[in-house]
């Protein structure tokens, strides 16, 4: 689909979410009339070069291209080895995307965008942009519409049939696709101002995620490959909790030990890859790519394709300086996005215990435009974000006191994570707290009717039964699947993973269909335990906005819940 802004409705209106945006957004002004002029003056400084005033700085006339050309060696040389030597042959797709990748990024140092650019565009846009945005707008958006029905149906009755799946199951999991998205409709906060380009895109690009993992090899070793380098990546933090306690208590998975210890870990490496500007770099690339195809901002783009890899609290954390700044649609989304995947730092848990990877990643890919797509229609944006299409903020606006180099930025940023770390920690014992005193208050309430056990958990199974019903389960199954997502909501996503692998290994366990739909759906932080850490993240990031973090948080969760209920349904 093409970039421009008029494939979608009317223009959005803008105004500022609090007073501290119109200075930050002075001072973006301010950078960019800046950043032009420092443009400017390099580009003096290169041509009084060429006429001998001055001379370039002797590192970037010689040891860069030569740091670069032995750089690129390396790689090069890594790529070979490792596609030849027989202990690292089989992972050769990843292997060659990175390398080639890394290759790319420094040969276009020197080779100029324009050689690539220039005939792409040469083609695209006389042939595909032009004759297109001369269409009609709602001839514009019927297509899209077409477009997302053929992947729809292709996907659901284009493939063989497995094992005990009729037509008929996928016929009731394409109509509850349809029903979560008329539900988000009808209870969106302003329908109005729903941007069905964004939409119809995400739904689309999660048809075509399912489509690519599970049916390519290819995809799902990338995928694969990325989750496991997250969760050993965040796994490093583990050796200094250790040094603490002890191995024997890290490995019995303690929250307060391993997961918080896991955020100040994360929290600071984050800080210090913000002063060496890699982070801004990231944001920027983000930024691009989803303004061209969801028209969303680079912030809501960056947490949106974290949350899977390293987790709802840390995706946040990517985006720091930017979330004070946030809309109100914005927050909702990276809040979404977070309830709607789990992190890679849970993934091998839940695959030690039994639960097939190809579900889990796919699950968790699928959600990353489906979470943009329904937290766009739940609650559409209003405002104007200031990350909207590119970085406009710099992180060292938003430091009153710049760390000297990059050890101070990621002591600075130990210090930041330990104060989040005990946010998350007071708001997921209050909630898990007040889930228990729920319960004890239902079942003491419900011994007066003749119930000996009335809790939450009971209550969501029959509620959640038509949920359940919509996403393809057997009829008989419904409310034992039923039964899982409401441990799911109320505990969290690893008691109702071991609760599935208990029944599955039970003389009575689910069928093919019924287990492979319970995988996908459990595949989520969405759960009250979360909510508080959604909260206890966001408030610390955006003091300024803590009133209103909490009103859209119940809304997000609900969000992020429905999201791997349609993931599991496409699957």
């Amino acid at each position: 689909m093409s970039a421009t802004t008029d494939l979608v409705s009317a223009p959005q209106q803008s105004y500022t979410p609090h007073a501290a945006l119109d200075e930050k957004a002075a001072l973006s002004n301010d950078s960019k009339v800046a950043d032009a002029a420092s443009t400017k003056s390099e580009s003096d400084v290169e041509k009084s070069a060429h006429e001998g005033e001055a001379a370039p700085h002797p590192y970037r006339r010689f040891v860069r291209p030569v740091v670069h050309a032995i750089l690129a060696a390396v790689i090069l040389g890594w790529w070979i080895s490792a596609t030849v030597l027989p202990a690292t042959r089989h992972r050769w797709i990843v292997q060659t995307v990175w390398a080639w990748a890394f290759l790319a990024i420094i040969a276009f140092r020197y080779i100029p965008n324009s050689l690539v650019t220039r005939p792409v565009e040469a083609i695209w846009i006389p042939l595909v942009q032009e004759p297109f945005l001369r269409l009609p707008h709602l001839v514009r958006l019927g297509l899209g519409w077409l477009a997302l029905l053929a992947i729809v149906f292709g996907s659901a009755f284009g493939f063989s049939l497995q094992a005990n799946t009729t037509y008929g199951d996928r016929a009731i999991s394409v109509l509850g696709l349809f029903v979560f998205q008329f539900f988000f409709w009808a209870t969106s906060m302003k329908r109005s101002a729903i941007q069905w380009r964004t939409v119809i895109v995400g739904l689309f690009i999660q048809q075509a995620i399912a489509l690519f993992v599970l049916k390519s090899d290819a995809g799902f070793s990338i995928f694969q490959w990325l989750a496991t380098a997250a969760s050993d990546f965040l796994d490093q933090a583990l050796p200094g909790a250790a040094f603490f306690f002890s191995t024997d208590v890290i490995n019995q998975h303690f929250f307060f030990i391993n997961t918080l210890a896991t955020i100040i870990f994360f929290i600071a490496f984050v800080q210090m890859l913000y002063y060496l500007g890699v982070m801004q770099w990231i944001l920027k690339h983000f930024a691009w790519f989803f303004f061209k195809t969801m028209n969303v901002s680079g912030a809501e783009a960056v947490v949106a394709a974290a949350s899977p890899f390293i987790g709802q609290g840390e995706s946040a954390c990517l985006v720091g300086p930017y979330v004070d700044l946030m809309t109100p649609s914005e927050i909702h989304l990276v809040m979404t996005s977070g309830f709607s995947t789990i992190a890679g730092s849970v993934l091998g848990a839940y695959i030690a215990l039994g639960v097939p990877a190809v579900n889990l990643i796919t699950a968790s890919m699928m959600s990353i435009p489906a979470s943009i797509a329904i937290s766009k229609m739940r609650c559409p944006e209003t405002d104007e974000p200031v990350t909207r299409g590119r970085v406009v903020v710099d992180r060292g606006e938003l430091d009153k006191n710049p760390p000297a180099n990059a050890i101070h930025a990621f002591a600075n940023g130990a210090w930041f994570g330990l104060k989040v770390a005990g946010q998350i920690l007071c708001n997921v014992l209050t909630v898990v707290a007040l889930v228990a005193l729920i319960n004890g208050l239902l079942t003491w309430i419900g011994r007066g009717f003749g119930f000996t056990q009335l809790t939450l958990q009971l209550i969501l199974r029959y509620i959640f039964y038509p949920v359940t019903f919509f996403m393809g389960v057997p009829r008989s199954e419904i409310l034992r699947v039923s039964e899982l997502l409401a441990t799911k909501l109320v505990e969290n996503e690893f008691v109702a993973y071991t609760t599935l692998q208990q029944i599955q290994k039970s003389s009575n366990p689910l069928s093919a269909r019924a287990y492979t739909i319970a995988s996908y759906a459990v595949c989520g932080f969405a759960n009250l335990g979360s909510l508080g850490i959604n909260i206890g993240v966001l408030s610390a990031l955006a003091p300024s906005r803590q009133r209103v973090i909490p009103r859209l948080a119940t809304s997000a969760m609900i969000s992020g819940f429905i999201s791997t209920m349609q993931a599991a349904g496409i699957a």
